[in-house]
């Protein structure tokens, strides 16, 4: 209670100057309309603080309120509100539980966990258990490396669909390659292959109405996760899915960092030349690939095809040439699946650490990890762009730069256009590819899906990838970086200040 009657009396002091000085100025109506304001964001304030978040979340807040009372409420109702996540996604979390766990019990490869040895063996047994999702080492996988050899495979794929092709996009635009698709889609529609198109309403609210009628009419399911109708009453407003998935027929996947759109193939004079990672997938891991699109489509549709038409269809073996796992991790999820892996992956690793993310605003648990690997002698390496494509994170991001250095890690800005890679590489051996950034609302707020590789061909090409990254980026000296103005340092403080808030 007194920690209550504390926030309380802290809203008051920051909020109430400021009302003073307008009542002043406008009379009685403004004074009670003050009032009432007062005691709104003090209600918010009970909230936040009943919620337990993170204290930096906390204070973040609190100063937000104190400085822009007006613009923080908007900006709170939008972005800041962190309803019981279990209660929203409890039925799509049991479901999803329950199937995982069915089809785990029907792949597993015990012998081959154990000769895997030590940390990898723990790693993917955690992997197992929070994702409830087995390895594969019966699935082909391929790096695909930019726009145009990811497009090039995925429309070659499409042609080749004859019973279901399933779509799950965040970004999906009405430009050239976004036509491409549908009308590919459109024909195979109309050939009688069912189509079923999962975008997120949040990252795809640009696409025209035309785009998704035009494809309604020839057949296409398609369907908006988490549609917003009344966006400041919206409890899911602030989760959205970030999964870029396409199956075919139930034996051929795609997944990884590319969206539908022509600046993924380098054609917006903005970005520039666009660095990305995909990966193909054939074999029994589609199988997971496909189940976390139909648990996907089951929520936001109550449309189950949760049958062996389906599931088993992709349950074919191919040459593995080493371990595959897909987990899919999101705000349903009872642990931060993805970032946990993550964190293992940085603290078992015994030689080097190599990671690549357009985004990096880390929470405290991987920056203290990064920082102890470094500072016990492994080459870690970060790689961020150096032209940026949303400047709070940037910036934001830049501030973790001296602290990270300090340590020994090495950062590299890539300087070939936009690098939105999103990759980590441990001990060159293992490696993670998807749609998992490195920063706070991948990890606690975004749905996502990755890859993970265990002495495949794909981990060694995204290593050789990763070098000849670093070939086109500049090394970040810590004397020269501790050179900026003021006036960058105090926008990079201030972004960072509002990144827990997103």
């Amino acid at each position: 209670m007194k920690n209550i009657v504390g926030i309380s009396l802290l809203f008051l002091l920051l909020i109430g100057p400021w009302y003073f000085l307008i009542n002043e100025a406008n009379g009685e109506f403004v004074f009670y309309s003050s009032l009432i304001l007062t005691l709104f964001l003090t209600i918010i304030g009970f909230v936040i603080f009943l919620e337990n978040r993170n204290p930096v979340q906390t204070i973040a807040w609190l100063v937000v309120f104190g400085a822009f009372p007006f613009v923080g409420c908007i900006f709170y109702f939008l972005f800041g509100r962190n309803f019981r996540k279990e209660r929203i996604f409890h039925k799509k979390y049991f479901l999803d539980k329950q199937s995982f766990v069915k089809i785990s019990g029907e792949a597993e490869h015990h012998e081959r966990i154990r000769e895997m040895g030590g940390s990898s063996q723990q790693l993917f047994t955690l992997a197992n258990r929070l994702g409830n999702s087995p390895i594969s080492f019966t699935t082909e996988t391929r790096v695909l490396r930019n726009g145009q050899e990811t497009f090039f495979n995925i429309i070659e794929q499409l042609n080749k669909a004859r019973h279901h092709i399933h779509l799950e996009y965040y970004i999906v635009r009405d430009d050239e390659i976004g036509c491409v698709l549908k009308n590919v889609l459109m024909e195979k529609a109309r050939e009688g292959v069912e189509i079923r198109f999962l975008y997120d309403a949040v990252g795809s609210w640009k696409l025209e109405r035309s785009y998704i009628n035009d494809l309604k009419q020839a057949g296409v399911e398609m369907v908006a996760f988490g549609p917003l109708h009344l966006p400041l009453l919206n409890n899911t407003f602030n989760f959205r899915n970030h999964r870029k998935i396409i199956v075919i027929d139930g034996s051929v996947g795609f997944m990884g960092g590319l969206n539908i759109g022509d600046e993924y193939l380098g054609k917006n004079p903005k970005f520039g030349s666009w660095r990305d990672t995909h990966l193909i997938v054939k074999g029994e891991a589609v199988r997971t690939l496909q189940l976390i699109f139909l648990q996907d489509w089951y929520y936001s549709t109550n449309q189950s095809f949760l049958t062996d038409e389906y599931l088993m269809s992709g349950s074919e073996l191919h040459q593995g040439d080493g371990g595959v796992q897909l987990i899919g991790g999101g705000p349903d999820s009872e642990w931060t699946i993805i970032k946990s892996i993550f964190f293992k992956m940085i603290t078992s690793a015994e030689k080097s650490v190599w990671i690549a993310s357009p985004y990096f605003v880390p929470d405290d648990d991987i920056l203290q990890a990064l920082k102890v690997a470094a500072l016990s002698g492994l080459d870690v390496k970060l790689l961020v762009p150096k032209n940026p494509d949303k400047r709070i994170v940037y910036h934001a991001s830049r501030t973790y730069f001296p602290e990270m250095l300090s340590s020994g890690v090495r950062i590299f800005q890539y300087n070939e256009g936009f690098m939105h890679s999103k990759i980590i590489i441990v001990d060159e051996q293992l490696a993670s590819i998807g749609t998992t950034n490195m920063d706070m609302r991948s990890f606690h707020l975004n749905f996502e899906v990755n890859a993970f590789l265990y002495r495949t061909e794909s981990a060694l090409q995204l290593v050789n990838d990763f070098k000849e990254d670093l070939k086109l980026s500049q090394e970040v000296e810590i004397d020269a970086f501790s050179k900026r103005n003021i006036g960058l340092k105090v926008l990079e403080s201030t972004c960072r200040l509002l990144s827990p808030l997103l």
